[in-house]
């Protein structure tokens, strides 16, 4: 093998090391993520205290991120569709400009 390709997949395997069908139909991918050092002490240590791990907690917060987004997505939706009909407000257009004026 070529060192170029050698190199392709040694960039694949840190950018997807597996994918596993996990119970029900859920696929679970796991990813490499490069890390600072000292951040990645300070997370492990969060992650301690919170008797949780690194990759539950970025797992987390990452599904928090998605479902935010998603319900953004859906009030948007909802409102520009509010937009396009419109509210009646009951006015009705005055005949005249000296009408309109009037108080």
């Amino acid at each position: 093998m070529g060192l170029r390709l050698l190199t392709r997949i040694a960039a694949a395997r840190k950018m997807v090391l597996h994918v596993k069908l996990c119970s029900g139909k859920t696929m679970k991918t796991n990813v490499t993520l490069k890390l600072d050092a000292e951040l990645l002490k300070h997370a492990r240590v969060l992650a301690a205290e919170q008797g949780s791990s690194i990759s539950r907690m970025l797992a987390d917060k990452l599904e928090e991120l998605v479902r935010e987004r998603a319900g953004y997505d859906r009030a948007r939706k909802r409102a520009l569709a509010r937009l396009r009909v419109g509210m009646d407000l009951g006015w009705t257009r005055p005949a005249s400009r000296d009408e309109l004026h009037e108080r």
